[in-house]
């Protein structure tokens, strides 16, 4: 994992110039057919060094590719004069989710894991391949200085990376905490546990389907005010209550409130004055990135040196940080 991580976080630091240079379409198809084609070819590696180059090469095209469609779905919004980040991030969790029950049925099958990592890989490279195909123009999101490439977030476009990389830090605790947090803290059986991450996910991703409509209605600050607090009230509530079914309303809670945090920085970031698009989604991706690698080490030591619902606190604490700052992603 940490392999990915740090190919992805290289991967984002070339993101900006190769797609000035070609263009979002073109590096969204290269480098979205090569993460696919890498994914089939994890299980065949020879050794352990192998399977670090691949994991490490996966991640660069990953981050490359994260990074070209947000530049064509900004683009997309400032064309179209509305909001579309949010749904483009709605399919982002609802793809997670059909990946998820897939992989659950290929092993109730009894599939081999190579024969569906290889299903899997032609699926995703035929979909981009053809989707790619009604992507804009490469004039639409070319820039003619893609020379200066990545750009260390400066003033605005660095508190919106900081606020990436706290919403991100919140996220990943979920993901990775949550279902421990029921077992352990709460004494919920293995399976009723489980379904703190799926009810964190589906609300993430029902809320982002319908976080365009917020964006169109309330101003991106006032949205992430609302709600960073809604996450905030809902972590606390899942923290204080013995009871496992008031905590997963809980945990749905909190997913509803971090859906708007990551498309309206993305957003945001697109439109910061004298910096390229993709220059601004690839400094704030490389902060999130950051923050959700560190998320669940940090709540890991934490939870070590006192309790894992002290550590929680944490996600409570970072929400209400992104209500505090939410000014800087618009108007107030």
């Amino acid at each position: 994992m940490l392999a990915a991580g740090v190919g992805a976080l290289l991967g984002l630091t070339q993101a900006s110039r190769w797609i000035g240079r070609h263009g979002a379409r073109r590096t969204a198809a290269v480098c979205g057919c090569s993460y696919a084609l890498l994914l089939s070819c994890l299980l065949l590696a020879p050794g352990f060094v192998a399977v670090l180059a691949l994991l490490a090469a996966f991640g660069v095209a990953t981050s490359v590719f994260d990074v070209a469609i947000n530049t064509e779905a900004a683009q997309l919004e400032l064309r179209n004069g509305k909001p579309l980040m949010s749904g483009m991030h709605g399919m982002f969790s609802l793809g997670g989710m059909v990946g998820a029950t897939g992989g659950a049925a290929a092993i109730a099958a009894g599939m081999a894991a190579q024969h569906h990592l290889t299903l899997v890989a032609a699926a995703m490279a035929l979909t981009i391949a053809l989707s790619s195909r009604w992507m804009l123009p490469k004039e639409a999101t070319a820039f003619p200085h893609a020379g200066e490439g990545f750009r260390l977030p400066r003033g605005t476009l660095a508190v919106l990376g900081l606020l990436a990389a706290l919403g991100l830090i919140a996220e990943g605790a979920i993901y990775d905490w949550s279902v421990l947090y029921l077992e352990q803290e709460l004494g919920t059986v293995q399976q009723e546990a489980a379904l703190a991450y799926g009810s964190f996910s589906a609300a993430m991703a029902l809320a982002r389907f319908g976080g365009d409509a917020m964006r169109a209605r309330f101003a991106p600050a006032v949205l992430l005010r609302g709600r960073a607090l809604l996450a905030a009230a809902s972590m606390t509530l899942v923290l204080v209550t013995s009871d496992p079914w008031i905590a997963l309303a809980g945990f749905a809670g909190v997913g509803v409130g971090f859906a708007n945090v990551v498309p309206v920085l993305f957003a945001a970031s697109a439109r910061v004055p004298g910096v390229e698009p993709a220059q601004g989604i690839a400094a704030v991706s490389a902060a999130a990135y950051l923050g959700f690698m560190a998320g669940p080490p940090v709540i890991g030591f934490l939870a070590q040196i006192s309790s894992l619902t002290a550590a929680l606190y944490l996600v409570v604490a970072f929400a209400a940080a992104l209500a505090a700052s939410a000014r800087y992603t618009g108007s107030a």
